[in-house]
């Protein structure tokens, strides 16, 4: 597996510039990974298969989600890939690299786990401004637009929001200047984690139920379907800032009050 992985690195870079590969090659796989992963969650929506698992009964219209798929193509040819170019000189000075030998399996997962503890703790600062009233009206609404979320809505918003929330996920490898393998694996795992917790769907195989402190679908679900002003859950990936600053106080009380429920429920159930 490994010499199959350095011959392809071989024919990239030996094929393909540095500035194609750090630019172009991340940006189309950007689009790739978040495409491949985002579409199966509107077309369960549509289907209204394994509706069961699905977190909110309401479904977004077949226009809605043209929409949300207008504004991604303008946003992602429009800021994202003027953002990749523009930042390749800095990943560059910082001291990215493309050439063999590629990284240690190690060196990677030393350097990605730092990435998600600076991330979540940037994102939830910068997530949590965006909340205060004038910025969430004039920016952070256009990501609210979607009350029920799915996971192409996951990088749908104002283009000022990703410049400003994006920040959170390059923030990582501009200070350690990564292998470009690093980046590219770092970027796959942020946008697959943020189509997971935008899906709209909490099944018994997902991630929160296995992975602690990982907030998932339900986890920001809550904070789509509530007023801004009252929402909480600003966490990114995992949850520990919430918890931390007690942001997550809403949705703990809710889950509390749902699990009493059932249990009060099936203590009648019992009873006759």
């Amino acid at each position: 597996m490994a010499s199959v992985v350095q011959s392809s690195w071989q024919f990239l870079i030996t094929h393909f510039s540095e500035f194609q590969l750090a630019c172009l090659g991340t940006f189309f796989l950007h689009e790739g990974v978040f495409f491949l992963s985002g579409l199966p969650c509107m077309m369960l929506e549509r289907s209204r298969w394994l509706s069961k698992y699905k977190i909110q009964a309401k479904n977004n219209s077949p226009a809605a989600q043209k929409k949300c798929i207008s504004g991604l193509m303008l946003y992602h040819f429009g800021v994202n890939l003027p953002v990749m170019i523009i930042s390749y000189p800095l990943l560059k000075r910082m001291g990215m690299q493309i050439s063999l030998p590629l990284p240690s399996w190690k060196i990677i997962l030393t350097q990605i786990i730092f990435y998600f503890i600076l991330e979540d703790f940037v994102f939830y600062w910068g997530h949590r401004i965006l909340h205060t009233k004038w910025l969430y009206k004039n920016v952070h609404s256009v990501h609210h637009e979607y009350a029920t979320p799915f996971g192409l809505t996951s990088e749908y918003a104002h283009p000022a929001e990703i410049l400003f929330l994006g920040f959170a996920t390059i923030i990582g490898p501009v200070l350690t200047g990564p292998h470009l393998m690093t980046l590219w694996t770092w970027m796959s795992l942020r946008v697959l984690e943020t189509v997971e917790v935008h899906c709209g769907y909490h099944f018994p195989w997902s991630l929160s139920n296995f992975i602690p402190l990982y907030g998932g679908a339900d986890f920001h679900d809550y904070h789509h379907r509530l007023l801004y002003t009252k929402s909480g859950n600003y966490s990114s990936t995992f949850t520990y800032m919430d918890w931390i600053f007690g942001t997550d106080t809403g949705y703990k009380n809710l889950k509390a009050s749902k699990k009493a429920e059932a249990e009060s429920s099936s203590h009648q159930k019992k009873q006759h």
